[in-house]
């Protein structure tokens, strides 16, 4: 139990004892540096059940409180706001019982339902760009997050295999490729793939023109323009499995694979669980017949079928054209219903998407609802903003997207020239070097996607990410490869952890386990937020206390050996409990730097 919640019995006990009656919570707050005191109670939501003045019913609970609990060694109240302090041995005693827990923060796993979280969720028709960084960085973390709570986590993604988007890419290849492969052009296969993608929508935008220079309306040649008709025709051979389309299919997308593959491995992500929507579209066509049948959906004269939500306050939703192909919808819900089949202790999923697919979650949930899953009420759509670049919005057909690859190398390479500046690393050797350029890189690029509250938008800046000063990946990580420095020296002197309960706490040790304290707390905050800003701007926080630290008392000059050992040991602490919060949001911590 920490503070606040021992804290709130004990406030509550003196509103029963000293006024009669019951109080539902206690609103607590930071006191304010300019008064004394380690937590503030606010008086004022009492006054629904206290009748009285506040600063006098705070007198009041404050001289309860000091007289018949030991931890409180004293109080003031400022109007309606009750400071109070808190004995050393309390927090002494905390710091005694995290010191030597190197999973402090996280949580047994305390639930038999698993959660399964999905991102990244690529097509195969492009590489991964800055977008899927955001999305395959917070899905990442938040699974991590999950797991640090105490709950069981798959990880999982759902490959955008099939589609005209692939067939674009695919036709390209056969008109323009002259059987090129990623052997034969040394480039990822992913990339490869994409780059045909580009040379469609070219070619696709000078069929238009011509069109449109013989008398057709923009609208007309849009539709009629024959590279995209004969895509269109290679997704219903697809469909149809014909022999040679689906052979090229399976080619390009084995290339793509083994493209996506590299990337994850270099962004440091993995998953539990593939799904590919080739074949779980076709669940997802089986539930929309029985659908059917039971009136969940209903059939338009020209065969395409729909689900009519008005009545929930939606529109109506197509999940199979009238050809019978299959729509997004369609293969999620088959997706949705195949993951519960292979996984049955699953009782919730997240999905992280882009908030521009707010509407078609909000439609996936009610339909699998409509459909009788138990399960539906605990879906939850991890929507985020996009990530913009200071040079503009991105556009993948056009070619003007950053590549993630690209973008971990020019991270690294930015780590390389500002930690050159810093002239740091004489003794290191270049293989050392160009590892902990690509540590201090992703570290960079993480903390700054995942410090922002997922809803916003977010520019990013590589520069600015990189900055050895402020709230920085860079920042953290030397953080505590410094502490890591400290830590290396103090083991050449023969110092015990042991102190005693009474040893006189420094204001900045008092303020650092106050701050670690929050750790626990934060970890199922974050978790059931989706949040892993919470995390990161908690470590932040932390972060800048022990620089405090630091810079106000001396470690290894201490005067007394106890006190020594106190300071390396809280460190210690410190320490790892930065890494462990670094480790939930996926970034690595650097021993020397």
């Amino acid at each position: 139990m920490n503070l606040q919640d021992t804290l709130e019995l004990h406030v509550k006990a003196a509103i029963k004892t000293l006024f009669q009656t019951e109080l539902e919570s206690v609103e607590f707050q930071a006191t304010r540096k300019e008064f004394a005191g380690d937590i503030t109670v606010v008086v004022f939501p009492m006054l629904r059940v206290v009748k009285g003045n506040p600063a006098v019913i705070g007198e009041q609970i404050g001289q309860y409180l000091q007289d018949n609990v030991d931890l409180v060694k004293g109080f003031n109240v400022v109007k309606g706001f009750l400071n109070v302090e808190i004995s050393e041995s309390y927090y002494l005693n905390f710091f005694k019982s995290i010191k030597d827990k190197t999973n402090y923060g996280f949580s047994e796993l305390k639930d038999d339902k698993a959660i399964m979280v999905e991102y990244s969720s690529p097509n195969t028709n492009k590489p991964l760009h800055l977008g899927h960084v955001r999305n395959v960085l917070l899905g990442y973390s938040v699974s991590e997050i999950l797991k640090a709570s105490g709950k069981k986590v798959y990880k999982t993604q759902i490959i955008n295999d099939r589609g005209i988007h692939i067939c674009k890419s695919m036709l390209a290849w056969q008109r323009f490729g002259n059987s090129e492969t990623p052997e034969s052009t040394d480039l990822k296969g992913d990339k490869l793939v994409g780059n045909y993608y580009v040379k469609f929508d070219k070619a696709y935008k000078a069929e238009i023109s011509e069109l449109v220079s013989k008398g057709q309306s923009e609208e007309e040649a849009k539709k009629n323009a024959p590279i995209l008709l004969e895509a269109q025709e290679m997704l219903r051979k697809w469909e149809a499995g014909d022999e040679e389309v689906v052979a090229l299919w399976k080619k390009m997308n084995g290339w793509v694979y083994e493209g996506f593959e590299e990337t994850y491995k270099n962004i440091g992500v993995d998953f539990d669980k593939y799904y590919y929507e080739s074949e779980t579209y076709l669940l997802g066509k089986e539930f929309i017949a029985e659908g059917l049948k039971t009136g969940v959906f209903e059939q338009d004269p020209d065969g395409s079928v729909w689900c009519d939500l008005t009545e929930d306050g939606l529109d109506r939703k197509i999940v199979l054209r009238s050809d019978g192909t299959a729509v997004y919808m369609t293969q999620d819900i088959g997706t949705a219903i195949q993951r519960i089949k292979d996984y049955p202790d699953v009782g919730g999923m997240v999905y992280t998407v882009g908030n521009e697919q707010d509407y078609h979650f909000k439609v996936l949930f009610l339909i699998l609802k409509k459909l009788g899953f138990d399960w539906a009420k605990n879906l939850f759509h991890l929507s985020y903003g996009m990530v913009d670049l200071p040079s503009g919005k991105m556009k993948s057909r056009e070619g003007t997207v950053v590549d993630a690859d690209d973008l971990i190398q020019e991270m690294a390479d930015t780590a390389e020239e500002i930690s050159k500046e810093l002239g740091k690393l004489e003794d290191y050797s270049e293989d050392e070097k160009k590892a902990l350029y690509k540590m201090i890189g992703l570290g960079a690029l993480k903390y700054y996607i995942l410090k922002v509250d997922p809803k916003k938008r977010i520019l990013f800046d590589p520069k600015e990410s990189i900055d050895f000063q402020g709230n920085t990946g860079p920042f953290i990580q030397y953080t505590y490869a410094r502490i890591q420095s400290i830590l290396r020296k103090a083991t050449s002197t023969s110092l015990s952890d042991q102190f005693h309960n009474d040893i006189k706490l420094h204001e900045k040790e008092k303020q650092l386990i106050k701050q670690l304290e929050l750790f626990p707390e934060v970890i199922q905050n974050a978790a059931s937020q989706h949040s892993p800003a919470l995390i990161a701007n908690f470590t932040y926080d932390l972060v800048k206390d022990f620089n405090s630290f630091y810079q106000n008392v001396s470690i290894l000059g201490a005067d007394i050996d106890e006190e020594k050992s106190f300071r390396v040991t809280l460190s210690q602490s410190v320490s790892q409990t930065i890494k462990n919060a670094f480790g939930v949001l996926g970034i690595e911590v650097p021993e020397r730097m």
